[in-house]
């Protein structure tokens, strides 16, 4: 392996990070924009609120992560797509900045319309920065992004294929929150009968929220199906490289994604609750890296190579030893975050 095709590994690790917590976390968005507005509906949305406000801005570091390796170690590829897809980025950019504000503020708020206003920022951004953000994968895979950048502003990503992969972006976004709140659900319910004693009331009001969101759960998992069985023909007709490599090199991980959706969705009819999360995780991350292989060795298919678009010798050396001194430092850092606000030992 080359130190270039390290510095890929290493950016596709931070879009496989990016895309499960920070997909789960724009998927909470998504569910909070569809509660609805009755007084029971504020239930899932205290536990969505609960659960996002530990973690949501570590949730998004590795956006940041991924910029930072792709302009430092492929600057090539870097100006083609940031020339190219600047219109989806920017509005991606834009709705980050518009969740983040809508998500800190709307508690704090004491106006109730500055509330509701803030919470429709945050929810309705959660659902179109994943859309603009999977629009841009699916141009890269399309081979709308020329190798020397300046494509065309909006024909490269208002298309079948991006806009298809936009949905699905948003699909599996919600598949993977609402996975995760079965699970909190179910910790929160364990938490309040040990802290309360109308014990019996308070484990069905906990079986409620996690039977709520297992059905979302399940309908978000055959929505995401459709959308993933629907982009294998557009991969056919508008990226056949990309398909090809899926089809031969990438199966086996295509295989292990199917899998896992399947019993993900088989659990949840049975009512099988333990165990959805690594599965859910598992479906994600399979499909990520067996896109990875299949677009290998081309960061940009079929325009530019990896080996081409990376950086000096000196300067990948200096993205590795990063990375090392961070997988070191940061990840152990993230780690204990997530295990303490799974644990409820962070406080209020």
């Amino acid at each position: 392996m080359t130190k270039a095709d390290a510095a890929a590994v290493i950016l596709w690790i931070g879009a496989t990070l990016y895309a499960v917590f920070g997909g789960a976390d724009f998927g909470g968005g998504f569910w909070d924009l569809i509660a609805g507005n009755e007084k029971r509906d504020e239930r899932p949305r205290a536990l969505i609120q609960r659960s996002l406000t530990p973690v949501w801005e570590a949730n998004h570091v590795w956006l940041i992560f991924i910029l930072v390796v792709l302009w430092t170690a492929f600057p090539e590829a870097f100006g083609a797509v940031m020339s190219t897809l600047y219109v989806p980025l920017s509005l991606a950019a834009v709705g980050i900045v518009l969740r983040g504000a809508g998500f800190a503020f709307r508690k704090s708020i004491q106006s109730f319309q500055a509330r509701r206003a803030m919470g429709a920022a945050f929810a309705l951004s959660s659902v179109l920065t994943p859309f603009f953000m999977g629009t841009v994968v699916g141009a890269i895979a399309a081979g709308n992004v020329p190798a020397e950048g300046d494509g065309d502003a909006f024909s490269s990503w208002i298309a079948p294929l991006p806009l298809l992969v936009g949905a699905l972006f948003v699909a599996t976004s919600a598949y993977l929150a609402a996975v995760f709140l079965v699970s909190d659900a179910q910790r929160l319910g364990t938490i309040v009968s040990a802290e309360r004693s109308e014990a019996a009331a308070d484990d069905k009001r906990g079986t409620d929220l996690e039977n709520y969101f297992a059905r979302r759960a399940l309908w978000a998992a055959l929505c995401a199906g459709v959308f993933a069985v629907a982009g294998i023909f557009a991969l056919h007709a508008d990226a056949r490289y990309v398909y090809d490599g899926l089809t031969t090199d990438g199966l086996p991980l295509v295989v292990v994604s199917a899998l896992c959706g399947l019993a993900v969705i088989v659990m949840l009819l049975r009512g099988a609750h333990r165990g959805l999360r690594p599965l859910a995780v598992g479906a994600v991350v399979a499909v990520i890296w067996g896109w990875g292989v299949a677009q290998f060795p081309f960061l940009l298919p079929t325009s530019l190579k990896i080996s081409q678009s990376a950086a000096p010798s000196p300067t990948l050396d200096s993205v590795l030893i990063v990375f090392a001194i961070a997988a070191v430092i940061v990840l152990p850092s993230l780690g204990l975050l997530y295990w303490l606000s799974q644990r409820e030992l962070l406080g209020d």
